[in-house]
């Protein structure tokens, strides 16, 4: 059984509590809309030069926005 570590993160509830839409922090991160998207469903991992654009954006430490999990890979 291998595992993986994998990136996640709180971004979308953390956007709620200061009323952002995607747009809008996308904005704050000089990003695109799409790009906050697939950083909020782990199909996008941003770069740390990223990820702290988008902490002082929402005005949250690294560790309240972003974590690791690991995961499992099944291949039989």
């Amino acid at each position: 059984m291998n595992e993986k570590i994998v990136l996640k993160n709180h971004l979308k509830v953390a956007r709620a509590e200061k009323n952002f839409s995607q747009e809008q922090l996308a904005i704050l991160a000089s990003v695109t809309r799409q790009t906050i998207s697939s950083i909020e469903t782990g199909q996008y991992c941003p770069t740390a030069k990223l990820a702290l654009m988008i902490c002082k954006a929402l005005d949250k430490k690294f560790e309240e926005l972003f974590y690791f999990e690991e995961e499992n890979d099944n291949v039989n």
